[in-house]
């Protein structure tokens, strides 16, 4: 076939030869043919333009000949491209990459990968160039552009990604991560008053060459799945104007003006270090924003930067504090954070079901874990109400990391359950043996939900279970169970409250179910369990974001919304709540007239709640109210904690 294009007009007959010792790769010991052919499909390229591939084959023998002829529609002139490359290097390249839209990667890390599978496999690499060759022979389309900051932009592949289930994810992330954490920022500061950090430039020189293919691989590489947000100062989104009545004593509209660009310009600095994964710089730049004053050295001697001073110049530090006694200028910041932070989440975590490397979820989870300490050190002489507001925004952030990690990982851990038939199978069989009649009656009087809509959850999921559907189909239904059990309250003062009461409902509900299955000792309680948090914490997700929707606020600003709300807030009033419905029960449960038979088994339901009971019962129920339980989930052991031989599983008792 040709190759017909106006992008790469291919001029060599031949991409490279192959040396003279030897072939690139093993035979395989025979002289019979052995022919491998790929066909080649349609793809999207980059700009939505659609161009068509045919009559491609990827033809591959023992002889050590790969022959790549594909034509393209509508282009000028045809050029006929023949390789010989290892059959085992374009499989490895079908196997680690694929095409998409908006993603990149460096020419020098796709290098550097190639040249690890050829040490592993005993291959001669060949030179860069011949490799860049080959990968637009395979993958169609591609392009090449420079990317990164102004005087230091770099060459990549754009249109190209690593596969997600793609081992390198997990091998190069480990390295890269490492390498991240031992090297300045090794880039050009693209916002000139606050990016330029005093020390972190200091090792730029002499070093530059020799580390700059490392960490050029740490900077992008590490984000390969947040590629289309590399462009920090369009990640952004723009902050609304201060509204103010009167100007602060002292203060001029100048000096709002002024506080308003500073800030902006800090907050592109913060999103442009995440970009690029230089966590540790974040204190830095708080310190410089905040005019951080550390105890003088023992010598007296004080250095001060030239950050600095072009930000005093700009705006004093007197003024700053003065500006932030402001209860608008407070309220303008604290939603410029909430809209900060959020696209700081989206940026780290776009997509909470895609797999994120273990080293990168490693170094949010870290992050998340310094901010607060980071940001309350450097605002020590800020007024303490700007503290304040600041803080909580931050530990909202803090908090849907730590959330949005862990959900991550539970969503990994759970793909492997779902792809599992026997395991779905036996889930099925198990989950087909708990009394939903007998849960439902339990839980209507405390939930109050319609019968008739927890009748078509139950054979919704049961179906859905068995059809085995993928994670991201039980998160499409999850969503949609969401969605029609809010739907009455939409556009309703109300909605924020009757989304928390779902939330609690569906919990309950779930709880229920999964006792069930652990008093019947089910085979796959373990696979339930890990199911139900993850349903539980994706649908904590969908119902956050929907909050956020419905009240034009960010999801940043949902979670941090009573933040530094103490004695009044609606959680504390709920949980009064809940104690005086709690000692209404207790009441009624005294003066209960039910028969001694059906106060037995609520009394024994009751004491397995977490799957558990507690001695004093085990002579109290008849023992036919036992046979459906594990032997072994009754062992003699404290009061208060029981261990199951049978599951390896500890329970509480209540």
């Amino acid at each position: 076939g040709a190759i017909r294009t106006t992008n790469y007009p291919y001029t060599e007959t031949q991409m490279y030869s192959q040396n003279t010792g030897g072939n690139y790769f093993d035979t395989q010991g025979s002289s019979a043919q052995v022919t491998t052919v790929v066909s080649s499909h349609n793809m999207v390229g980059t700009g939505g333009i659609q161009m068509g591939v045919t009559g491609g084959q990827l033809i591959s023998s023992s002889g050590g000949t790969y022959l790549i002829g594909n034509s393209m529609e509508n282009s000028g002139h045809s050029v006929t491209h023949t390789t010989r490359a290892s059959p085992a290097t374009l499989q490895w390249l079908l196997d680690n990459y694929e095409t998409a839209e908006g993603v990149s990667l460096p020419r020098s890390t796709l290098y550097n990968h190639y040249l690890r599978h050829c040490q592993e496999h005993k291959l001669d690499p060949v030179n860069a160039a011949s490799f860049g060759k080959l990968i637009r022979s395979i993958f169609m389309g591609l392009r090449t552009r420079r990317l990164g900051t102004r005087g230091n932009s770099k060459y990549h592949y754009y249109g190209i990604r690593v596969k997600p289930d793609s081992p390198l994810n997990r091998l190069q992330e480990d390295m890269q991560y490492m390498a991240m954490r031992q090297q300045p920022m090794q880039q050009k500061q693209r916002y000139k008053p606050m990016q330029k950090v005093d020390g972190v430039a200091d090792g730029f020189t002499g070093s530059a060459q020799q580390t700059g293919t490392s960490v050029e691989q740490t900077v992008i590489a590490q984000s390969q799945h947040h590629q289309q947000f590399l462009d920090a100062s369009r990640a952004l989104p723009e902050f609304g104007e201060v509204e103010i009545s009167s100007l602060p004593d002292g203060t001029t509209f100048e000096d709002i003006k002024s506080l308003q660009s500073l800030y902006r310009e800090h907050c592109e600095a913060i999103l442009d270090v995440v970009v690029n994964l230089q966590f540790s710089l974040i204190e830095k730049l708080w310190q410089t924003f905040w005019r951080y004053s550390p105890s003088p050295p023992a010598d007296g001697t004080i250095t001060e930067s030239s950050n600095l001073s072009e930000i005093e110049s700009r705006l004093p530090k007197a003024k700053l504090i003065t500006l932030c006694k402001n209860e608008s200028i407070l309220k303008w910041m604290c939603n410029c954070d909430h809209v900060m932070y959020q696209a700081l989440v989206e940026i780290l975590i776009p997509d909470v079901l895609r797999p994120i490397p273990s080293a990168l979820t490693q170094a949010i989870r870290n992050f998340a874990k310094s901010l607060e300490g980071w940001l309350s050190n450097a605002m020590n002489n800020i007024p303490q109400r700007m503290i304040q507001t600041k803080v909580a925004a931050v530990s909202a952030f803090a908090q849907t990391l730590r959330r949005y990690t862990s959900l991550n990982h539970l969503a990994q851990a759970a793909r492997a359950v779902l792809q599992n038939t026997s395991q779905i199978n036996q889930m099925l069989n198990d989950l087909n043996r708990v009394d939903f009649a007998n849960v439902q009656e339990q839980a209507s009087w405390v939930c109050q939900c319609d019968d008739n809509m927890v009748q078509r959850l139950e054979t919704d999921f049961k179906m859905t279970l068995q059809q085995q559907s993928t994670l991201e189909q039980w998160a499409a239904w999850l969503d949609n169970v969401m969605m029609q059990a809010l739907k009455p309250y939409e556009g309703r003062p109300s909605f924020p409250k009757a989304a928390r009461q779902f939330l609690l409902k569906w919990s309950f509900y779930s709880s229920m179910v999964i006792r069930d299955l652990t008093l019947r000792s089910a085979a796959s309680f373990g696979s339930f369990h890990l199911i139900r948090l993850l349903y539980d914490e994706y649908m904590f997700y969908l119902v956050e974001h929907r909050v956020a929707q419905a009240t034009g606020e960010t999801p940043i600003a949902v979670m941090g919304e009573f933040g530094d709300i103490n004695a009044g807030s609606p959680g504390n009033m709920d949980k009064d709540e809940g104690s005086e419905v709690e000692s209404e029960i207790d009441e009624e449960l005294d003066d209960s007239s039910e028969p001694q038979a059906k106060r037995e088994k609520t009394e024994l339901n009751q004491a397995f709640q977490v799957g558990c009971m507690q001695p004093a019962l085990e002579s109290a129920v008849q023992q036919n109210l036992l046979n459906p339980i594990h032997n072994e989930h009754i062992v003699t052991s404290t009061q208060t904690i029981r261990q199951c031989s049978a599951t390896g599983n500890t329970y509480t008792a209540v």
